[in-house]
């Protein structure tokens, strides 16, 4: 009960925030105080309105706005997402472009279970639906969940993407970001033995930690450092009686928000005071840059605490997907096994979370891919939201990414 009490008390207080935020926004734009105007109450109405709604977000998952694309007919077609495999831990979804053929591209986003919804990929998805049929993980919410569903780790994942794959058949191309780019060569090097028709033509591997000891960083460090017993002991709560799955033991997204935005707690200070005075001189819009970014960014959601703790403890401390000792359900993963699936990977130059070396990395683990079957790209300049959101991604490392699936299609390409 020790843990299920610091889950309510953390959403206690979350709440409370929100409250204090509307009411101070309330209080403050009574209309008793017009008659005599003070930059004050603007300064408390304007912090009320931020902060309401910088809390009220950390429980509310962003929907995808996604609603039209403009396609090489020159027309604006509507976009409609469509589940296509559900599951009680996550679904495949796929973005319908409404009037329009088939694209011959067939991509599977694999967005990471790392605390934030897989909408933390939709300015990637909006670059890529324009010239492919994108499908896209879309993790649920461990809260939300109930305990009857059982258990969720980095196996169970893993035997996700193998469902997906498994029915999108073999004409599909993988882009992983992040987190998911060692559990996405696991599912691959998994079919290349129970389905080998099934795998992908290829796999795009965007600054993941297939290696997270060939170049630490702060993240690696922390996950040598403590030891499992610490992490279940300080970070793993029960879910609360407020939501489906009480009792449920999870690493609450509030927790690991903290943490995010304690590692750079001045950025994020000066941000939300600098909104706060544009909302007091009213030249702050709903759709400003400040409020895109923190409605995702503070849009967290909880993973299950055998899925965090499996992944701390397997893929950064015993480093088995590096060390090719992966198992899923009992069969140990051979990723020399891959001899036909193309593997392409990006990395960031100035990525702090997966530094460049950990993603290439499988390109020396399967073995038995030809030289021809490989590649490898490292932005300059590009942090680790770059090289899948940003810039970096737009105009240099999408254009390499299609030209990659292009390369390692059997149909015809789309026009770009």
């Amino acid at each position: 009960m020790r843990h299920m009490a610091n889950y309510d008390f953390m959403e206690a207080m979350r709440n409370t925030n929100q409250w204090m935020g509307a009411t101070a926004q309330a209080f403050a734009s009574y209309p008793a105080f017009s008659a005599a105007p003070n930059p004050w109450l603007q300064w408390v109405a304007a912090w009320g309105q931020v902060t309401e709604r910088s809390f009220q977000r950390m429980i509310t998952k962003p929907d995808w706005v996604i609603d039209s694309i403009t396609c090489d007919d020159g027309r604006d077609h509507l976009v409609q997402v469509k589940p296509v495999v559900s599951g009680a831990f996550g679904d495949l979804i796929h973005f319908e472009v409404q009037g329009r053929k088939p694209a011959s591209r067939q991509v599977l986003l694999i967005a990471p279970m790392s605390g934030h919804y897989a909408t933390l990929l939709r300015s990637t998805v909006k670059s890529l639906i324009g010239d492919c049929e994108v499908y896209v993980t879309d993790w649920h919410n461990a809260r939300d969940i109930p305990v009857s569903e059982g258990k969720f780790d980095i196996e169970d994942y893993t035997l996700y993407l193998v469902d997906y794959l498994n029915h999108l058949g073999p004409e599909t191309h993988v882009i992983a970001v992040c987190q998911p780019v060692p559990l996405a060569l696991a599912a691959t090097a998994y079919l290349a033995e129970e389905n080998p028709a099934a795998q992908p033509r290829s796999l795009t591997l965007i600054g993941g930690p297939v290696d997270p000891d060939a170049a630490p960083t702060d993240v690696t460090d922390f996950g040598r450092r403590v030891t499992m017993g610490q992490l279940e002991h300080t970070l793993i709560q029960q879910v609360g009686f407020k939501y489906a799955g009480v009792g449920r033991k999870v690493y609450p997204g509030l927790l690991q928000l903290a943490s995010f935005m304690s590692m750079n707690s001045d950025r994020h200070s000066q941000a939300f005071s600098d909104q706060i005075m544009r909302v007091a001189q009213n030249t702050a819009t709903e759709h400003d840059k400040h409020n895109k970014f923190y409605d995702e960014y503070l849009a967290v959601m909880d993973m299950t605490a055998e899925f965090y703790l499996s992944t701390v403890e397997r893929i950064f401390k015993q480093r088995e997907i590096a060390l090719n000792q992966f198992t899923v359900a009992g069969r140990k993963i051979d990723f020399s096994k891959i001899t036909k699936v193309a593997i392409k990977t990006v990395e960031g130059a100035k990525d702090d979370i997966s530094a460049p070396g950990q993603c290439i990395a499988a390109l020396d683990l399967c073995s038995g891919l030809p030289a021809d079957k490989k590649a490898s790209h490292v932005e300059p300049e590009a942090g680790h939201y770059g090289i899948f959101a940003g810039k970096s991604w737009r105009e240099n490392i999408r254009p390499l990414v299609l030209e990659f699936i292009d390369a390692n299609s059997g149909a015809t390409p789309a026009k770009d």
